[in-house]
């Protein structure tokens, strides 16, 4: 009773405010979580001029590391660099139960459906997603940044709405947490995939994110139920990405510098 008490008033805090929860997450989280892993791991970014000042966008990045780290370091290089709060499509473990849900909430994390990746790009809002999924994200490290297949849910908001998609890539975070081997067995029992890893303490890799240069989908909604087409698109974005990561580690002199 207490503990619910306690989160009513905080909620009612935060609006009295007239900011977002998520947006006040990244004030103050910094000092405690986000700026500690983002020193630790000595991220940086470029190429944020490519992500817009207003209006909707969808990012989209390569998946690593059980731990969900890129994921956030995404989100925060956005905010610090043109502050906005991105939305982060999750994983549906982040809302398995109430007590972890709420947390995910505030950082501006949503379940991954269809429905919420529309609901908030119709809001202006920007999007963060991870086409290659939990395939991506739990993959074994033996096959680092060698993108899995892309699902093709981004291709068809970007249909649905116009709305800009910004590849962007994470460098270092492939190794900051190893993945030794993957459970898949557990995906026709428990409905996902569970990683083996190595290492729970990240490993100080020296981390750079990059944001691509937008691509522009014309609107089209009806083209969004044209499979085949949708399926090309997503193939080549995937291409795109693909060669642009390949190309980023050929200038990667070491891992830790």
């Amino acid at each position: 009773m207490r503990f619910t008490f306690g989160s009513k008033m905080v909620g009612r805090a935060l609006r009295a405010t007239g900011r977002d929860p998520e947006e006040l997450a990244y004030k103050v989280l910094p000092s405690f979580l986000l700026g500690v892993i983002q020193k630790y791991l000595r991220v940086r970014s470029v190429g944020s001029s490519h992500l817009p000042k207003k209006g909707p966008a969808i990012i989209i990045s390569n998946h690593s590391g059980f731990m969900g780290f890129d994921a956030l370091m995404l989100a925060y290089e956005i905010y610090q660099k043109k502050k906005r709060v991105a939305r982060i499509i999750a994983h549906k473990l982040w809302f398995f139960r109430p007590e972890i849900s709420v947390h995910a909430k505030k950082l501006g994390l949503v379940p991954a459906t269809f429905e919420n990746g529309l609901r908030i790009i119709k809001k202006n809002e920007m999007l963060i997603l991870f086409p290659e999924g939990e395939e991506g994200n739990f993959k074994p490290s033996r096959q680092m940044y060698h993108l899995k297949r892309f699902r093709r849910g981004f291709i068809r908001l970007a249909l649905h709405t116009g709305a800009p998609i910004i590849p962007s890539m994470v460098i270092g975070a492939e190794e900051t947490h190893i993945t030794l081997s993957q459970i898949r067995w557990a995906k026709e029992v428990l409905g996902i995939i569970i990683p083996i890893p190595l290492n729970v303490i990240p490993i100080p890799v020296k981390w750079r994110i990059k944001f691509l240069k937008p691509i522009y989908i014309e609107k089209n909604p009806e083209k969004a139920e044209d499979m085949a087409y949708v399926t090309r698109l997503t193939r080549e974005v995937r291409k795109q990405l693909q060669q642009a990561i390949h190309a980023e580690l050929k200038h990667r002199k070491t891992l830790f510098t």
